[in-house]
């Protein structure tokens, strides 16, 4: 299986990559470049969606929390969403899922709930 990192972002909320497919040794650096390509433009929160990651191995795990060091260092942050199945269970059993764990937003006591 292939791997792949797509980008997005919508106005005010964090920059968004998504993964799919096996992310190992082979294809770690092109996470890291792509987490090192938003860095770079200022991008300081950083959102990875695994919904569609197949695999992790500890090499992935690297990669995940290179990018929350290096976010942190300016003052951000880099969270996960979406993990699934055996990626699931590799971030629960190395505790990235707390750590690096994306939480939306508190909804504000003001404003009205939709119904």
């Amino acid at each position: 299986m292939t791997f792949t990192v797509a980008y997005g972002q919508r106005d005010g909320s964090p920059a968004r990559l998504r993964l799919a497919g096996e992310l190992d040794l082979g294809t770690a650096p092109e996470l890291n470049a792509a987490i090192d390509r938003l860095l770079a433009e200022g991008h300081r929160e950083l959102l990875l969606d695994l919904a569609e990651l197949t695999f992790c191995d500890s090499t992935g795990i690297a990669a995940f929390v290179r990018g929350d060091n290096l976010a942190a260092a300016d003052g951000g942050w880099l969270r996960i969403t979406g993990a699934t199945g055996r990626v699931a269970r590799v971030l629960q059993v190395t505790g990235l899922a707390e750590v690096l764990r994306h939480e939306a937003e508190p909804a504000d006591p003001a404003t009205p709930a939709a119904s």
